[in-house]
């Protein structure tokens, strides 16, 4: 019998196979899981019309610029509440009874301040509103 023991020359091994597969399944499962999502923003162009205007009547004209600013008949309003434009319209509304509400929005006007003006014109008992827009050539 033979009880000599082996002596440890030999150098140990380390073997890259296994580890290299591991990463590429951690790389493949990655890459399957991850989604790659693009925000872009759509080119938008503002509706036009060709429809001629029915009222003839008095007519109330609240203007709205990209900024958020309001001009009613010509006149700013400073204070751009929805109370400050309601009353602001319920007193236009008592020097021209039964007068249409015209809205002319920029079209770069934020869709809050057209909605603020829609409010507050159904505050202020106006019933009949119309949008002015840009006619085509």
């Amino acid at each position: 019998m033979n009880f000599h023991h082996r002596q440890a020359h030999d150098e140990p091994e380390v073997n890259l196979i296994p580890l290299i597969d591991v990463l590429l399944v951690i790389l493949i499962f990655l890459a399957a899981s991850t989604s790659f999502t693009q925000t872009r923003q759509l080119p938008i162009a503002l509706p036009q019309a060709q429809a001629q205007t029915l009222e003839t009547g008095p007519a109330l004209e609240l203007a709205i610029s990209r900024d958020g600013q309001y001009a009613l008949n010509g006149h700013y309003i400073d204070d751009v509440t929805p109370d400050a434009l309601t009353a602001a319209l319920r007193q236009a509304a008592v020097e021209l009874p039964d007068a249409a509400l015209r809205i002319d929005a920029d079209g770069q006007a934020s869709h809050a301040a057209v909605v603020l003006a829609l409010e507050a014109a159904r505050q202020a008992d106006i019933r009949r509103v119309s949008f002015l827009t840009q006619g085509r050539p």
